[in-house]
């Protein structure tokens, strides 16, 4: 399976800060089995993100968008937004499940407003933008998100099990 990193920062974007999440989630992403063949740096800019959400989704060149960066409280964040512009439906179970987990760490988690969804075949997950929270996040949901795809996607067509 394919998968694409989004990495929003307006600053990274500008050469003023170093991506550092974005090449955690690629290699916790490749070492669960997916192949991810770029990292897309973008600025806080709901329509591009959205622009590159529905490229990717609508051309199917990946099963999986995970974005990093963009889901606090700051004004120019608006990876949420720019996520629920482009999904279909939402699965709000993801971002619950990891604030819940993240929450045992920091009482900060409750600050995320990441969400996450299905457009036609792909799922898009918005994660927090520190290393930390990357790493918390996909501890919290890497065991679940190769079965959630292949029940999508048809290759799989029953949800029990443990």
């Amino acid at each position: 399976m394919k998968a694409i990193v989004i990495t929003v920062s307006t600053k990274g974007y500008a050469g003023e800060r170093e991506d550092k999440s974005g090449p955690v989630l690629k290699q916790r992403l490749e070492s669960i089995g997916f192949e991810v063949p770029e990292i897309v740096l973008l600025p806080d800019c709901r329509e591009k993100i959205s622009d590159v959400m529905l490229q990717i989704a609508d051309k199917k060149e990946a099963g999986l968008i995970v974005t990093t960066g963009g889901t606090g409280f700051a004004k120019d964040d608006c990876t949420p937004e720019a996520t629920l512009d482009v999904v279909e439906r939402r699965a709000d179970g993801i971002p619950e499940a990891m604030r819940a987990y993240s929450s045992q760490f920091t009482d900060r988690a409750m600050l995320s407003r990441a969400v996450a969804g299905i457009r036609k075949e792909t799922v898009i997950i918005n994660l927090p933008g520190s290393v930390k929270a990357v790493e918390e996040c996909m501890d919290c949901v890497e065991n679940s998100l190769v079965h959630g795809i292949e029940i999508l996607t048809g290759q799989a067509v029953e949800c029990g099990g443990s």
